[in-house]
């Protein structure tokens, strides 16, 4: 993998539904160094979420994960993703729906996508999933910061609805299944 300008560290965005929820995992990851909630791959330039939420902007709700692949490999960071959304599901993640919701990896250098395609197709060869992934595997355009009020957001409302009743569950599912990967 290329690392990038940040020293050490490697940079990969991912949408599986709801950014709550994705930040509410990687932030526990070991290797780790950042998780930002954001929007990326539409059309819009600094797309609010009102305006996101409408679907007219084109752009996904993702997180953008800095982390040391010293530490982490980028395939590991994907079998985490891959356990904690439903890949399968096309533009839609349980009770969320729209193209803001969509399964995607959107890479910052051409070796990530590489990776993104190999896990994808090692899940096919599997039959984990009855159904195909409908992950997009794209290079990362038009990202913008979430603004600071969904930045830990489950970290901070953590007894708020859709914490309790959406990104909770995700988290003890990660700590569950990915005990070898968690911060200490």
């Amino acid at each position: 993998m290329t690392v990038q300008d940040l020293g050490q560290r490697a940079t990969i965005t991912l949408g599986g539904g709801c950014f709550w929820c994705t930040e509410a995992v990687y932030v526990n990851v070991r290797g780790v160094v950042d998780v930002e909630s954001g929007y990326t791959n539409g059309h819009s330039q600094r797309p609010s979420y009102g305006q996101v939420c409408t679907g007219e902007t084109g752009h996904n709700e993702v997180v953008k994960i800095v982390f040391d692949p010293q530490t982490i490999s980028l395939s590991e960071i994907l079998e985490i993703f891959f356990v904690i959304h439903d890949p399968t599901s096309r533009n839609a993640q349980g009770n969320d729906h729209g193209t803001q919701y969509r399964s995607g990896i959107y890479f910052t250098a051409p070796e990530q996508q590489v990776v993104a395609q190999e896990v994808i197709a090692g899940l096919a060869q599997s039959g984990v999933y009855s159904r195909p992934v409908v992950t997009e595997v794209l290079p990362v355009h038009n990202y913008w910061p979430a603004e600071d009020y969904h930045q830990d957001y489950f970290a901070r409302n953590p007894q708020q609805g859709y914490c309790m009743a959406v990104a909770a569950p995700k988290v003890a599912k990660f700590r569950q299944t990915f005990a070898r990967l968690q911060k200490t």
